[in-house]
């Protein structure tokens, strides 16, 4: 099974703004300058991303904007330990596969 176009336009598009810096759910965070130094930051990140991303049976995105928030709130909470995640992690979306 190869994965839809639209997955693959989901993932793209998080890929993109997470490495241009301009995610818009981590405005005001410095979160460019760990790349190359914390990629256990950024492999999590994808992790929780990939774990709550949900597809229909057509593999059409249902939930794409949440699972970008999930995913970059654990950066912003890696780079502002002030940060709380609500609600808190449920461990499969932080299990990585």
């Amino acid at each position: 099974m190869k994965l839809s176009h639209n997955f693959s336009s989901a993932l793209r598009t998080f890929a993109y703004f997470m490495a241009s810096g301009t995610q818009n759910t981590l405005e005001g965070i410095d979160y460019l300058s760990l790349y190359g130094k914390e990629p256990s930051a950024f492999e999590q990140v994808f992790a929780i991303y990939a774990n709550v991303l949900e597809l229909d049976e057509d593999g059409n995105v249902l939930n794409a904007k949440y699972a970008e928030k999930r995913a970059t709130d654990y950066l912003r909470q890696y780079c502002d330990p002030s940060f709380t995640v609500e609600p808190p992690y449920e461990d499969w979306e932080v299990e990585l596969h």
